[in-house]
């Protein structure tokens, strides 16, 4: 089956090579400015597997949001000084604004799934690091 939007073509796209991104979560794109040319959003699983967490980022010019398909509560934490701490579960929902700054740690014994969208389409998005904010995180 063909789709067509606006006189162009549609695409399906089969799960793509994965990788671990920067910040330290694992990817595979679907939807993406290098998949299918896409100019304004990328959408594709993101893993945390157990034991591992993200380093402390922001995404500058973009806004991202998860939905946690599975796996075991995840803590996140985000703030300036990384003083708010949340559990993400299977079935929630997760938003993170543009330039908040952000910690994800998988502290359980399973990969922590999500199906994560955001407004920047590039495999490899724009972050700051912030290393002098992991050591906030226990």
């Amino acid at each position: 089956m063909e789709i067509t939007l606006n006189g162009t073509k549609g695409a399906v796209v089969r799960a793509g090579a994965k990788f671990t991104a920067e910040q330290g979560s694992d990817y595979e794109p679907g939807v993406s400015a290098e998949t299918v040319g896409s100019q304004h959003v990328f959408m594709g699983i993101v893993t945390l597997p157990p034991g591992r967490r993200t380093k402390a980022h922001v995404h500058q010019f973009h806004e991202t949001a998860l939905y946690m398909i599975g796996g075991e509560p995840i803590d996140l934490y985000t703030g300036e000084q990384l003083e708010h701490h949340e559990l993400v579960a299977a079935g929630d929902y997760l938003y993170v604004p543009a330039n908040v700054l952000h910690v994800a740690v998988n502290r359980g014994t399973v990969p922590a799934v999500f199906v994560a969208t955001r407004n920047e389409a590039t495999l490899n998005e724009r972050l700051i690091l912030s290393p002098e904010k992991d050591r906030l995180v226990p």
